[in-house]
Parts: C-alpha cells; structure tokens; sequence
C-alpha cells in the first residue's frame, strides 16, 4: 500500500500530512500526561502549529540548512516535535540514548558539531549542563521539563521548551515564508541525521543517512507490510535508534498510523491494555519475557491445565498450517481457554507485531504463531536505513528474516575467497535460491551516504563496488534471508572448529530459569557459559525446597539450584553437535544491563566488554583445561 501522502524528503513529510488530516479531527500522537491518567490525543493540528513554531524558533536562533540539532529524550511528543522542525528546515537530527553517561553524550556533541541541545528530563539536563562548556559549538540547551533544581533553572544557556515554542510563535507570521523556502530547499541527497552506533567496541562512528536513505526505506517498508490510518502503535524502543526510527515512526505517520507512547520501557506490559495497540515494533526481547510468563504458569499449573495448552499450542499450529475443518472449531476453544489471554495482555486488538535488532528464537516465533499473533521478523542495520529484508503477512517462514525489499538487492559473499556467490534484489524473489553461507552484504537506496568525519571507517563498511559489508553471517533459504550470527562473534576452539554463539544462546532462552545467557569457549576444547537465572523463577523454587533466598549470591550458591542448572545444560545440549554442547557453566548474580555497560541500548550483547568484567569466572571455569 503506497503512504498516505506524496513526499520525497521528510521535510515534505509533516507539511503534507497537516494539510491532508487538518481539520479532520485526526490524532498523530496519544500521551500520558501522568501514570494515573489514560492516554490524551494530540491532533494534527496541533502538531502543525507546534512544529512550525519550534521551526520558527530554531530560525531565530540562527540555525542553518546542514546545522546539527542534538535531542537527548526518551520517545515523547516533544522528540517527534523537534525532528519535525528540524527536518523541515534542513537541519540534521543528532539523537543520542538516554542511557548514555555525560562523557559519551559529550564526545557525540563535539563530534557532531551540534548546536542547539534538547533533552528530557533533569537527569538528562544533569549531562547537558556538565558537557555544556565542553562543547565550543553548543549554544543552547533546551528542556522538555521544568528543572527541579534552582541553580539549573537559573543558567543563562538553559530555556524551557514551552518557552521557546511561545516564542517561536511569535515571530511565525515574519519566518514562515523563510520556513517555506527551507523546506523547499531541502534535497533528497541531503543528511537528515546522524545515528551513533552504540558500537561494542570503541567510539561511536556517525551514520550518515540522507533524506533518500530514509523515506526509499519507508516507502519500501509500507509496500513490504502492511498497515493504514485505522491502525495504532505503541511506540517504546528508542527513537534514536534507526529500527523505531524508520519503522515505528516515519513509516508509521506516512501510513496515518496513530502513534501511543509507552511511559517507559518497563511500562510497556502496562500500557498495552490501556493503548490497545494493533501493531508493535519490537525487539525479541519482549516476546521472550511473555513466553516464559506464560511458560511458568502452565508448569506451575496442574496437569490437566499441562495438558490443555500443550493441546492448544499442537491445535494452533495445525491451524497456522493451513488445516480446517474439524480444526477451525478446535482452534476457537483453544482461544477460548489459552490463547485469549494472551491476546488480552497486549490489549487485545494485535494483529501484527514486528520483531527487529537480534535473532528471534524459532520456539518463541512458533508459539505466537499458533495463538494466532503474526510476528514478521526483519533484518538491517544503522547504516542501511535500516531495513533489508522482512517476512510478510502470510509468507512468513520461522527461522528466517523473510525476503528483500522492494529497490534493495543483498548478496552473500564466501569468506574464504571474498566473491559474492549469491544476491537477491528486492523487485526478484527467486523462491528457488538457496546458497551456502557467508558475510551478508548489501547495495541500495537505503545504503549511508558514510560515516561523519570518518572516511577510513566508511571504506571499511563500504567497498568500491558499492557494498556495504554487515559484518554478519548468513545464507539464502527459497529466497529468503537467514541469519546465523556475527562474523566478529564466531569463536574458534582449540580444535579449530567455527561456533557461532548466537543460535545457541537463542535457544537456552526458551528455559524458564534463564534471563540471559552468553556462550563462552574461545581456544578451548569445550564450550561454557555465563548464566544470569530468572531470579523469579528461582526464588519459587528456593522457596519450594526450603533455601536460603536472602540474596541472589547465597541462592546460586546452593547445590540444588546449581544441580538444576547442570540438568538443564544436559536437557538442551542434546539438541546441539558433540563441539557445541556446553559443558559448564558459572551462575552470575547480577542482570546485564545497558547501565552496567554489558548490553548496548538496543540490548546487544558487548561480548569484550563481558570478556573483560568476568575473567575470573571464565578462567576458572576453564581451570585445567590445557588444550
């Protein structure tokens, strides 16, 4: 289905959305004024005027077509605001996390060049205000909230956004004509903004991506999926992160989709039944933790409850196959008393999610599969704008991230001899094609125009012909893409054999007392791995069993839990080759977190960074292994 407007830059984007929903009483926008209250709409018109006052104001500020405007928030009205404005001037949209301490935030600003800085909440003010110095280019930080603190409230360089949306106002009727001509202005080929990769290793490097990168991926997204103005979503992984960015944000308001902000990203189980979502962007993450929710129940249920989902699930999978009859009915009772549940925990109006960012476990896929929720997986990154590949309604296939989209063309290239054995392009879909596995790359549209201030690192990405090198390992299947893991992540045991760790670890996920595992074994003649338990679950079973739970130290310490833990090894290493099975383990006290610096924002694990914190757990786990 085409968007719902015409538009070749995002700065066309907010101008011919106002003009085709104002007056007509339509939402862009629902928020939460406060945990209490239920969700408020905000209307296109009133966007409209917000965003042309936020652009009136960064014209007075002197900003100009190229200039760098810095949003340090999490997804709220006032983000989607400010990207509006500066997309409409020609300005370029530096996003950062909100996870990220002062030092990283300032290295961003500086590298960037930003100007004018907007953040969220005092925490975030906090960092702009130790960096502000720093940063010879900044010339104002703005805040979303009032600050709570007086010294901060009183800094001649910090404004309140409503503030400077009253002034923008006041000066609209002289800039609106030089509003016009910015926007006008604005070229396909121009940046519209600058993502950080979060990076595992090192400094962050400044994806550029143009207007073209961004609106050919989302009018390619709304081809390969469907979705229209009757649709809403609940929008919570972070804005500044390409996958929400383009898909549950660009895509979304070009399609008239409604967009609900989640309060948080812990408040999403929470917000679901209140937004009442009918699509969500997600990471695998989420439908892990609804899984073994779910999971847990039944096996702390009776057997006949044991036997009623284990019905349910083998009744839906029928039904997903395509089976009917006899099945149909059979489907509606399983609905009836185990899928409905669940549907009603998401609010009960999904009809779509869409899973993106890492490997999704193929048992977690099939689950929803059979309750009749759709999960079309994807594939991208950063640098492609993001989207490459995705499954479709209907054609979607479990293990896989689906087909290439419409104007994309990958290729797979040998490892050994660096030859591209195999590409698809997204207007063919030779359902024929499989290939043998190798580095994924990929050429298009969608492809960055590099990295900012950066040209040895954007050779290194892109190649002379034009392809941008993922750095990931994977295969065509009939035509669609898989993906087996990193090429950096593969590890090499001491007798030379490849593992790739991901598929393994996807796969432990599915136990209901692992949270989060990493497979470990680099040069050694077994393979192990670092466990964080699902400390709910074991403190049920600490419980049951009469064990001391006064910490998560003292309960990995018992010879139950670590008895239960060596099962669990065994029952799972069953499916896994003889040099893939994991043999060992250490239990970890403590989750990884983006705070603790073990996982990225976009909840990727920072293997060296695990490598380096846990050496002692890895070298005694490994203790006499001389291989």
């Amino acid at each position: 289905m085409p968007t719902v407007v015409a538009f070749e830059t995002l700065a066309e984007l907010p101008k011919n959305l106002a003009k085709k929903y104002i007056g007509k009483n339509k939402a862009a926008f629902h928020f939460k004024p406060d945990p209490n209250t239920e969700y408020q709409p905000i209307y296109w018109d009133q966007v409209e005027e917000d965003v042309k006052s936020v652009a009136s104001y960064l014209l007075e500020r002197g900003i100009e077509h190229g200039d760098r405007v810095g949003i340090l928030s999490e997804n709220r009205y006032e983000w989607a605001v400010v990207d509006l404005a500066t997309q409409m001037i020609g300005a370029i949209n530096v996003s950062l996390y909100t996870t990220l301490p002062a030092g990283q935030c300032e290295y961003i600003l500086k590298d960037s060049g930003t100007r004018l800085f907007f953040v969220s909440t005092g925490i975030q003010l906090k960092k702009a205000i130790e960096v502000f110095d720093n940063c010879k280019d900044l010339l104002e930080v703005v805040a979303f909230d009032p600050p709570k603190r007086k010294e901060h409230a009183e800094l001649e360089y910090v404004n309140l956004f409503e503030d400077i949306l009253n002034e923008g106002a006041k000066h609209l009727s002289k800039q609106e004509k030089d509003i016009k001509k910015r926007c006008q202005a604005v070229k396909p080929e121009d940046i519209s903004t600058l993502i950080y990769t979060s990076g595992t290793t090192g400094n962050p490097k400044g994806a550029m991506l143009t207007h073209h990168n961004i609106v050919s991926n989302v009018k390619a997204a709304v081809q390969h999926i469907y979705w229209d103005d009757t649709d809403r979503l609940l929008s919570f992984l972070p804005l500044c992160h390409s996958f929400e960015r383009t898909g549950g944000y660009y895509a979304m308001i070009s399609s008239g989709v409604e967009i609900y902000y989640a309060e948080s990203v812990d408040t999403v189980s929470k917000n679901m039944p209140e937004a009442k979502p009918t699509v969500m962007i997600s990471v695998p993450r989420l439908f892990e933790k609804m899984y073994n929710l779910i999971v847990k129940s039944v096996e702390e249920g009776s057997d006949t409850k044991k036997k009623i989902f284990n019905w349910a699930i083998e009744t839906g999978r029928k039904y997903s196959e395509g089976k009917r009859g006899i099945v149909s009915l059979q489907k509606k009772i399983a609905d009836k008393l185990v899928f409905d549940k669940l549907k009603q925990r998401t609010g009960g109006h999904i009809r779509l999610f869409v899973s993106g960012g890492a490997a999704l476990p193929p048992e977690i896929d099939d689950f929803f599969k059979s309750a009749g929720m759709t999960i079309l997986q994807g594939y991208g990154l950063t640098e492609t704008s993001p989207v490459m590949a995705a499954n479709k309604v209907g054609q979607e296939v479990t293990g896989v991230v689906g087909s290439v989209i419409p104007g994309v063309t990958v290729g797979i290239m040998d490892l050994e001899t660096r030859e591209v054995i195999a590409e698809i392009s997204g207007e063919d879909y030779p359902t024929d094609l499989s290939s043998e596995t190798g580095e994924i790359l990929c050429k298009g549209p969608n492809v960055m125009k590099g990295y900012w201030n950066n040209e040895e690192a954007t050779k290194e990405m892109i190649d002379e012909d034009g392809w941008l090198h993922t750095g990931d390992v994977g295969r065509f299947v009939k035509g669609n893409l898989q993906i087996t893991d990193r090429i950096k992540h593969m590890i090499v045991n001491a007798g030379g054999k490849n593992i790739y760790p991901g598929p393994i670890e996807d796969m432990f996920k599915t136990s209901k007392w692992i949270d989060q595992l990493v497979v470990i074994g680099e040069a050694q003649s077994f393979m192990a791995a670092l466990i964080v338990p699902d400390f709910e679950a074991l403190a049920k079973f600490a419980k049951q069993n009469g064990l001391d739970a006064s910490s998560n130290k003292v309960l990995i310490s018992h010879k139950e839990v670590q008895d239960l833990y060596k099962k669990e090894m065994r029952a799972f290493s069953k499916e896994l080759a003889s040099h893939e099975k994991i043999r060992d383990f250490r239990l970890l006290p403590d989750e990884f977190t983006v705070e603790t610096g073990e996982i990225t924002p976009t909840l990727k694990v920072k293997r060296r960074v695990i490598s380096e914190k846990y050496a002692e757990h890895i070298s005694n786990v490994f203790e006499g292994d001389t291989a």
